[in-house]
Formats: C-alpha cells, sequence, structure tokens
C-alpha cells in the first residue's frame, strides 16, 4: 500500500513537473518557430516587393532583418509594436522612422527572448539593418543605459541618424512591465 501510494505521488509530481516545463517552454518556443516564418516571409517581400504576412492571420508583416553579428543574433524586425506583434520578434515603433532610413527609428523587443542579447552589448558593437530593398545601414552602438519609462522620453528628432533598441529590465527580474527599460542607442555611418 505504501509503495503504491509512492508510485501515485511520483506520477503525480512528475506530470505537474512536465507541465510546468511545458508552461515554461511555450514562450521561446513560439518565438523561435515565429522568427522561421517570418524569415520565410522575408525572403518572399524581397523577392516581390510587397508585405507579405507570415501567417494568414498575421496583422503585421516583416520589415526589415536585424544583425549583430559579434553575438550571432540574426532576425526580422516586425512592423506595429504591440503585445501581438512583440511575442512573435522585435518590432518597430510606428512614430519612428523605418529601420535603415534616415532619421531615428526605434525598435523594441522582450527581455526574455529576441532581445535577451541586448544584455550582452558592447558600446562599439556594429548593428546591420537590411532593409526589404537588400541595402544594408551599418550601426555603431554608441550607448547603453537604464532609463526609466515614468522619467525619461526618447526623442526621435535630431540631425543624426540613430537606432534606438528598448527592452524592460532588469534581465532575470521575476515581474515583467515595471518602469525600467535597457535602452541601447547607435549611430549609423559607419
Amino acid at each position: 500500500m505504501k509503495r503504491r501510494l509512492l508510485l501515485i505521488a511520483a506520477a503525480l509530481l512528475s506530470v505537474a513537473g512536465l507541465s510546468h516545463l511545458a508552461v515554461a517552454s511555450y514562450i521561446p518556443g513560439k518565438a523561435i518557430l515565429a522568427q522561421f516564418l517570418l524569415r520565410q516571409a522575408w525572403a518572399a517581400s524581397q523577392d516581390t516587393g510587397t508585405n507579405v504576412r507570415p501567417w494568414p492571420w498575421a496583422d503585421t508583416h516583416p520589415l526589415a532583418r536585424l544583425r549583430l553579428e559579434r553575438l550571432g543574433v540574426d532576425m526580422i524586425v516586425l512592423a506595429g509594436a504591440n503585445g501581438r506583434t512583440l511575442a512573435f520578434g522585435p518590432a518597430h515603433l510606428e512614430t519612428s522612422t523605418a529601420p535603415g532610413t534616415a532619421g531615428h527609428s526605434v525598435l523594441t523587443g522582450h527581455r526574455d527572448t529576441h532581445f535577451a542579447f541586448l544584455e550582452h552589448v558592447a558600446v562599439g558593437d556594429r548593428l546591420l539593418i537590411e532593409g526589404r530593398d537588400g541595402k544594408e545601414l551599418i550601426y555603431r552602438i554608441v550607448e547603453a543605459r537604464v532609463a526609466d519609462a515614468r522619467l525619461d522620453h526618447i526623442k526621435l528628432t535630431g540631425p543624426q541618424n540613430r537606432l534606438t533598441l528598448i527592452t524592460c529590465y532588469p534581465f532575470n527580474g521575476l515581474q515583467s512591465g515595471g518602469p525600467l527599460r535597457w535602452v541601447v542607442t547607435a549611430e549609423a555611418g559607419f
């Protein structure tokens, strides 16, 4: 009888552990699968010169390709920075200029998936943005800092071509959605 209770308890603990593992793997798994589908849509967008949705019900499309070779980063940037879009990849803040064009472009992403690499960037790192036309614009990181979203505001005007990447902070925090942000600023022309 005691052995049977131990087997039942072990089975229940195993099921509970596996269900927690499945839940914990869902978001990262979705992010990885999405980038695969986004790469296909990106290639089709480049071939056709049109905005190709990555799946039939998508309310976004690939807008650019972001690379940071030193860290092995190569991902597709989506149009429209909203909660649904950010679940699948980094996204462009539509009030800023398009990535890879003159002006100031702002990209956002989740700290625990696509923008987790921002924890390891360094001043001087090269970021490459590829537009749908295949042209690349090279940026060099000039600053990485913590900002308070309640107090700090990103200025979208100015004479330089800039790329700003923003994610939540701290990277290993237990709660998401706090006021702190990790802001990485890069300048074009290198």
